[in-house]
């Protein structure tokens, strides 16, 4: 099943609040994305029905194990490109927009050639 690219930045976006404040919960992701409320709560509903994320009684939000293995491809995908941009001599605030969207439609086999290739460069560089 393809999982929509707005859902991919929500899982993203919620692992990277949990690396740095711990707890997650809605109003961290309106901070965050600056969405409003509403679109936020409406995206965490589709998020818990379709098996991404789960939220306990006080509000905190987390990962299922689906949502984690999207969540950290993504993350993995972004940190990637954005890093390999800036390394070409992008900006960095335009070398993570471009990652941003590159991420969600750059197919498997292209990532993987291209994580090989940097890995590659970088071994090479260090020698």
């Amino acid at each position: 099943m393809k999982i929509q690219e707005s859902a991919e930045n929500y899982l993203e976006t919620i692992l990277m609040l949990r690396k740095s404040k711990g707890n997650v919960r809605s109003i961290d992701i309106v901070n965050e994305l600056g969405f409003s409320k509403p679109s936020v709560s409406v995206a965490m509903k589709h998020l818990r029905e379709d098996g991404y994320v789960t939220v306990n009684d006080c509000g905190s939000i987390d990962l299922t194990d689906k949502g984690l293995e999207i969540a950290r491809r993504i993350y993995e995908r972004h940190t990637l490109l954005s890093n390999w941009l800036m390394e070409l001599g992008v900006s960095r605030e335009t070398a993570l927009e471009d990652a941003c969207r590159m991420e969600h439609v750059i197919s498997t086999e292209s990532f993987e050639a291209l994580k090989q290739h940097v890995f590659r460069v970088n071994k090479s560089d260090s020698k």
